[in-house]
């Protein structure tokens, strides 16, 4: 087998691709490695897109994975802007936007999600803005830096992270959703309560249980978001956050196994041994929870990225993390442990915005979330771990160490 056919690929210029990369060279595999990035930019981590960046207190070189010279010093083949058109598993080659072929050892897919579009008249209008890439956040910054009339569809944590950036930027902020509360479906109504009043609370406007029916614009930009029930809220921008769809197009043209997401075993295999996937896109078995789970969050690309490669050079890998997630809006901070599905219970120990909020099911818990409470994080994930049985009392009880 000559060297060019030893290569491995990675197509995703993302968090979880470019961690694949850093540790396929941390554990010592010299073969040729190559990264396929659609997007101009090198390797970036979304999280300041809506919390840092977006705000103002981070900038540009804070948000990029690794240093400019990174791969040319580590032998990585990082290409910009070419997109991946196909992956031909029996002959193990990718083809390239730019015509090539580029044979395959071992492949990783980590090629991420794509906001979901706004599905009604007006949404192609100017002022109208989805938050995915660097572009679109440097788009939204100098957009909210100009003070006006913001409405924000979906209440999820894209809508709530960027209600928090325009009003600190000044703007005046409706946010339109559906569910009865933000958050409904990720942590259920109590919780998205505690979000609705610290919105509030800080001058966000809210229109629960309500969708939107078309954008007005003038002069081919928006100027006007109607909503069910008729009322028209101005608008000098939107920001459509009603969620994102995991790029599964390759796999599945690839003939690999897919769900919602490319369906994964606990070591990111696909059904195809020499192929991987990871981040978003992966729909991967769960050894402590018994199931498939598809995260769309930031520590799952940071860390399934490793264990993709890992698996690729033939290491055992069984990924079981919990799923972990943390934001900041006004003055909340927070992080989230686990999956509430299934939940038949909730438990609160503390109060306003000092708590920590548990998530059970028969007696045992399954996910746990400290708002303002911190380094906790270690202790409530050895909690769901060990899968024991809890009394909600002793729970809710500050003094009783968990």
């Amino acid at each position: 087998m000559s060297h060019h056919d030893s290569r491995f690929v990675i197509i995703g210029g993302g968090l979880a691709g470019a961690k694949a990369a850093e540790t396929l060279r941390a554990e010592g595999f010299d073969g040729p490695v190559t990264i396929i990035a659609a997007e101009q930019e090198r390797p970036y981590e979304r999280p300041p897109l809506s919390k840092g960046y977006l705000q103002g207190s981070a900038e540009l070189p804070e948000v990029y994975v690794h240093e400019d010279g990174w791969y040319r010093a580590h032998d990585v083949d990082l290409r910009l802007g070419v997109p991946a058109t196909r992956v031909v598993p029996g002959e193990q080659v990718v083809e390239l936007g730019t015509g090539e072929r580029l044979p395959y050892l071992r492949l990783l897919i980590a090629t991420g999600s794509t906001p979901r579009p706004l599905p009604v008249d007006g949404a192609d209008l100017d002022g109208v803005h989805y938050l995915r890439t660097l572009a679109d956040s440097q788009a939204l910054r100098a957009a909210f830096g100009h003070g006006g009339d913001v409405v924000i569809i979906g209440a999820g944590w894209i809508g709530l992270e960027t209600a928090a950036a325009a009003r600190k930027a000044g703007c005046r902020v409706v946010v339109v959703e559906p569910e009865p509360t933000p958050l409904n479906r990720t942590l259920g109504s109590r919780i998205g309560e505690v979000f609705a009043g610290l919105h509030r609370r800080n001058g966000v406007e809210f229109r629960l249980g309500a969708s939107v029916t078309r954008l007005r614009g003038e002069g081919g930009h928006v100027r006007a978001v109607e909503i069910s029930g008729g009322e028209s809220l101005p608008a000098d921008d939107v920001v459509v956050g009603i969620g994102a769809a995991p790029n599964i197009e390759l796999a599945a043209g690839a003939g690999l196994d897919v769900g919602t997401g490319i369906l994964v075993d606990a070591s990111l295999r696909t059904s195809d041994p020499a192929v991987f996937a990871a981040g978003d896109v992966a729909e991967a078995a769960h050894p402590l929870l018994g199931r498939r789970i598809r995260i769309e969050h930031w520590a799952n690309a940071l860390n399934q990225g490793p264990a993709a490669a890992r698996a690729m050079m033939g290491l055992p890998v069984s990924y079981d993390l919990l799923p972990y997630f943390y934001t900041d809006q006004f003055e909340l901070g927070m992080e989230f442990s686990g999956d509430i599905d299934g939940h038949d219970q909730i438990v609160i120990r503390g109060a306003d915005l000092e708590f920590i909020a548990f998530w059970l099911r028969q007696g045992r818990v399954i996910a746990g979330m400290n708002v303002n409470v911190w380094d906790v994080v270690d202790d409530i994930q050895a909690l769901i771990r060990s899968g024991r049985q809890v009394d909600p009392a002793e729970l809710a009880d500050p003094e009783t160490p968990f």
